[in-house]
């Protein structure tokens, strides 16, 4: 990935962060980059992995987050102050994304529960088993983690498989349905578990790592993928989860 490229598509994402609740388009965001509209989509969506409007959408969840627990504003308020102009269409795109209501994210204080997708149909028949190995690239130790498939490049939703682990390591994601996913993880600092608001120190910052597509047949039935983690940055989606705390609960009653 070329410096230039990833300079460009911060500049942009700090604009989006700044700007969270106006009206933003596509052509406001390829403005502040100063490229064509098509050019800057295909140069964001090579350094992030998503469209521009879906890392947007996710950064307006993303602070909705914070202000559902940090703060005493009205569901309908918050909607409004991360750019949605429906409470409904809010609340609605919230449950999609992170699993519950504003509102009962708000009452569990963000301990929000994460829930796999069922197998109900034939499509989401169980076919497979992914294994892996975790790899740390940076310094600093590090604690629980979560690793899960997703259908989309973004940690949002219900993921088809996922499991919680007390650090980096090998791990293994059984009943896996024929499909494409993506296999996404994130690690924090041992005591940085709880974390939801508030500010953080660049060693208790969480870790992250991507790997996929992952085309799921029902002719193979295991999986072998390597998975490397490193800091977060600015250029990395959302984590739209609540995973911070769910893993601690997950762990929990794994081990309880």
């Amino acid at each position: 990935m070329d410096e230039r490229s990833e300079q460009v598509v911060e500049r942009v994402i700090v604009s989006m962060q700044e700007n969270l609740g106006e009206h933003l388009t596509v052509t406001d965001m390829a403005r502040c980059a100063m490229f064509s509209k098509f050019h800057f989509t295909r140069v964001f969506r090579r350094v992030t992995g998503v469209s521009p409007g879906r890392f947007l959408s996710a950064m307006r969840i993303q602070e909705a987050k914070r202000l559902l627990v940090s703060t005493t504003s009205t569901v309908a308020d918050i909607s409004y102050l991360v750019g949605y102009n429906s409470p409904g269409t809010f609340s609605s795109r919230f449950k999609e994304s992170v699993g519950v209501s504003p509102i009962v994210y708000r009452q569990l204080r963000g301990h929000a529960p994460v829930l796999t997708r069922r197998h109900g149909s034939d499509f989401e028949r169980p076919v497979a088993t992914l294994r892996g190995t975790m790899r740390i690239l940076g310094e600093g130790q590090r604690g629980l983690t979560f690793v899960g498939l997703f259908r989309d490049p973004i940690p949002q939703g219900s993921p088809v498989s996922c499991s919680v682990l007390s650090a980096p390591g090998s791990f293994l994601l059984e009943k896996v349905p024929e499909g494409t996913w993506h296999l996404l993880a994130q690690s924090v600092a041992p005591g940085a578990e709880a974390t939801v608001t508030g500010s953080i120190g660049p060693d208790d910052a969480p870790f992250v790592g991507s790997f996929g597509p992952v085309v799921v047949r029902q002719d193979v039935p295991v999986i072998d993928v390597d998975l490397d983690l490193r800091p977060a940055r600015a250029l990395d989606p959302p984590v739209l989860l609540a995973l911070l705390d769910v893993r601690t609960a997950a762990l929990q009653e794994r081990t309880g």
